[in-house]
């Protein structure tokens, strides 16, 4: 096989302590790394429908915007709790991703949110490349926790 999951174990924990380096205060955001864990396209598929995607230069100046209103709505760090990694051939895996968030809510009391991503990752070259994701419903689950504003 191309790759084994210790590889993705050690791709997916690079992409958690980016997203928490860019959720600190002041934030520390790796645009053009968190680009390259992406594929040239890519697809997001949620409860909202699917969505296509371009590694671009738009693409690199939403990453930053996206970041800033996770740390609007008081998002502190995310984590990986989980990750169940299923190879699917020699150049393709699925990684079931699951992570906490911990938010600290304006009036100083905090809130955990657990959720769980999907990833479709394809294993060409020297390092993998997000080609796809499934996500739940996370303005539902963030509106449930009271995260957004009103």
């Amino acid at each position: 096989m191309a790759e084994s999951p210790p590889t993705l174990q050690a791709f997916f924990a690079a992409y958690a302590t980016r997203m928490t380096s860019a959720l600190a205060d002041p934030p520390a955001i790796d645009i053009e790394a968190t680009a390259a864990a992406f594929a040239s396209c890519f697809v997001e598929a949620s409860p909202n429908g699917v969505v296509c995607g371009k590694n671009d230069d738009q693409f690199r100046a939403v990453i930053p915007k996206g970041l800033e209103f996770y740390r609007s709505i008081g998002t502190r760090w995310m984590k990986i709790i989980g990750l169940a990694v299923t190879i699917l051939d020699d150049h393709h895996a699925m990684a079931k991703v699951h992570w906490q968030a911990f938010f600290l809510r304006k009036d100083g009391s905090d809130e955990l949110l657990d959720f769980d991503v999907i990833y479709l990752v394809q294993l060409l070259g020297d390092q993998p490349k997000i080609f796809g994701y499934i996500t739940g419903d996370e303005q539902k689950a963030l509106r449930e926790k009271r995260l957004l504003p009103e």
